[in-house]
C-alpha cells in the first residue's frame, strides 16, 4: 500500500536541513520513496479528487492520502537509553536521597519476575510510541522476552540484556545472563525491526572479562555495547582509586571502547575522554531529565558534539526520569545546557531536535536506515499536531518542537510504514488492557502494599 502524507511542516533531518512548510511525504511499504514540498503532488492530489477521493483519509484508487492538517512530520525519535519494564516504579520514593537502596532494589528483588518484566515492558513499549517514540534502545532483564514484546507492539528497538556480577532477577551468574542473551541474540539477528543485545550494567559492576566478552559479541552481532558510564560519584571515587583513570579511560584500557560503544549517561568524562570517544568511534546517550532530577550534574554534550561524538537523547527508565518521552529531554537539554553555558543561544533547538533523531539513529549505529525523512530510509515518522492551544503559532518547527511541544500532540505514528499510533490512539493495542494487566500483577507484589493507586 502506497501512502501519501500531505499538507504538514516535514522536517527531514536530512544533510541539508531541508523543511518543507507545504510538504509531503510518500511511504512505499516499509520505506519512504519521496519527500519534498507539495507543489510536486498537486496534480496527483487533483486527479485522486477528481477519481471521488474525499475526506481526509480515504483511499484513492492507487493510494491512501492522509491529510496532515498542518502537523510537523518529523523523522520518529530515537530513545538511545530507557528501561522500558521500570513502569511499576514511577514515582516509588522519588525524593528520597538514597531511593536506589531504600526503595528500588528491594522492590526489584521482591517483585520483579518474567511476567512482570513482560507486562510492564508492554506498557514502556506502549508509552513510547504514544510519545512519538519509533526506536527505542532498551536494558533491563529478560531481553528476549521484551524483544518478543517489541516485536508484537510494532516498535523498532534494540533488547539489552543485563549482565552483573551479582545475580539477578532473571539469572544467577553473569554467564547465564550472558547464554541467554545470546540466545536471544542468535533468535533476532536476522529481525527486520528488533535486535538484541548484551548490556553490562555499568563499569563497577561488570567485571572487565565479562565487559571484554559483551563487547566482543557485540562485534560478532553487529549490536551496540551499553552500559552506565561515568554516571555515579562512588563510581568515579573507585576507578580513580583502584586504576587511577575515569571511567571512559578505563573502557579504552580494558579494550572495550569503541565503534559499538554506547555511553549511557557519560556526565564525568573529561576532554580528554572525549577525545578518546572520537578516535574510537564511541557515542553517547544524554540522560538529562534524569541526571539533574538526580543531582548528579550535567554531560559535557556541547565538547561532544564539537569533537564529534554523536550523541543521541535518552530518557533513562521511569523510575528515574518518570517520563518516557524525549520532548521532556529536549526541553531540559536546551534549558539546562544554556543555563550552564549563561548562553542563550547555545543548543539551538535544530540541534536539539537533530540529537532526537538523526544523533540518536548514529549512536546506535542506524543513521543509515533511520533518523531522516529521506527516500530510501525505512518509513519511521511522526506527525504533531499543531491544533492545540500550545502550538500556536509556529513560526519556527524546530522551535515549536523543542519549546513548545509535548507527547499530547503526537496524532500519527508510523513504524516501518505500518501506522501504529492514529489520531493519538494506539492502533495495535489496546492502552486500557494493557494497563488492566499490568495492574493486576502489581496488586499480587509488594507494590500492592506501597499504597499506590492504581486507576484503571
Amino acid at each position: 500500500m502506497r501512502v501519501i502524507i500531505y499538507n504538514g511542516i516535514v522536517v527531514t533531518m536530512n544533510e541539508a536541513g531541508d523543511v518543507f512548510f507545504d510538504g509531503y511525504v510518500v511511504i512505499e511499504g516499509t520505506r519512504i520513496v519521496e519527500a519534498g514540498p507539495g507543489d510536486r503532488i498537486r496534480e496527483r492530489l487533483e486527479k485522486a479528487l477528481r477519481q471521488g477521493f474525499s475526506g481526509e483519509h480515504e483511499e484513492g484508487e492507487t493510494a491512501q492520502w492522509v491529510d496532515a492538517c498542518g502537523a510537523i512530520i518529523m523523522p520518529g525519535m530515537v530513545n538511545t537509553h530507557c528501561h522500558m519494564s521500570m513502569i511499576p516504579f514511577r514515582g516509588l520514593g522519588d525524593d528520597c536521597k538514597d531511593r536506589l537502596r531504600v526503595f528500588l532494589l528491594p522492590m526489584e528483588e521482591k517483585a520483579m519476575d518474567r511476567e512482570m518484566a513482560v507486562l510492564a515492558g508492554r506498557y514502556g513499549a506502549c508509552e513510547l510510541l504514544l510519545d512519538g517514540v519509533t526506536t527505542v534502545m532498551d536494558m533491563y532483564y529478560y531481553a528476549g522476552d521484551l524483544a518478543g514484546v517489541m516485536e508484537e507492539t510494532g516498535i523498532r528497538g534494540i533488547a539489552g540484556e543485563t549482565v552483573m556480577d551479582q545475580a539477578t532477577c532473571d539469572a544467577g551468574t553473569p554467564e547465564e545472563a550472558i547464554d541467554a542473551g545470546k540466545r536471544a541474540m542468535e533468535a533476532y539477528k536476522s529481525h527486520e525491526r528488533v535486535r538484541v543485545c548484551l548490556s553490562p550494567h555499568g563499569t563497577t559492576t561488570c567485571s572487565p572479562k565479562y565487559l571484554r566478552t559483551c563487547y566482543e559479541l557485540a562485534g560478532e552481532y553487529g549490536v551496540p555495547f551499553t552500559l552506565h558510564t561515568a554516571e555515579m560519584d562512588y563510581e568515579m571515587a573507585y576507578l580513580r582509586d583502584k586504576y587511577g583513570c575515569g571511567a571512559v579511560e578505563f573502557l579504552d584500557r580494558m579494550g572495550v571502547l569503541g565503534a559499538y560503544t554506547l555511553a549511557a549517561h557519560a556526565i564525568q568524562v573529561s576532554e580528554k575522554e572525549i577525545s578518546l570517544m572520537k578516535e574510537r568511534g564511541a557515542s553517547a546517550a544524554h540522560c538529562i531529565a534524569s541526571n539533574t532530577k538526580a543531582a548528579k550534574g550535567v554531560a559535557p554534550v556541547r565538547g561532544m558534539l564539537e569533537a564529534g561524538v554523536a550523541v543521541g537523547l535518552g530518557s533513562d527508565g521511569p523510575a528515574s526520569g518518570n517520563t518516557l518521552d524525549l520532548f521532556t529531554q529536549m526541553r531540559f537539554c536546551a534549558n539546562f545546557h544554556k543555563n550552564e553555558l549563561r548562553d542563550r543561544s547555545a543548543f539551538p533547538a535544530k540541534d536539539i531536535v537533530a540529537m532526537a533523531t538523526i544523533g540518536g539513529a548514529r549512536a546506535l549505529g542506524l543513521e543509515k536506515t533511520i533518523g531522516s525523512l529521506e527516500p530510501g530510509k525505512e518509513a519511521d515518522l511522526v506527525l504533531v499536531e499543531t491544533d492545540s492551544v500550545n502550538m500556536f503559532p509556529v513560526y519556527d518547527p524546530y522551535a515549536a518542537l523543542v519549546y513548545s511541544a509535548g507527547p499530547s500532540n503526537v496524532s500519527y505514528v508510523y513504524v516501518a510504514g505500518q501506522c501504529l499510533v492514529k489520531d493519538k490512539k494506539l492502533v495495535k493495542e489496546n492502552m486500557e488492557q494493557v494497563r488492566e494487566a499490568l495492574v493486576r500483577k502489581m496488586k499480587t507484589t509488594e507494590f500492592g502494599k506501597m499504597g499506590g493507586r492504581f486507576p484503571v
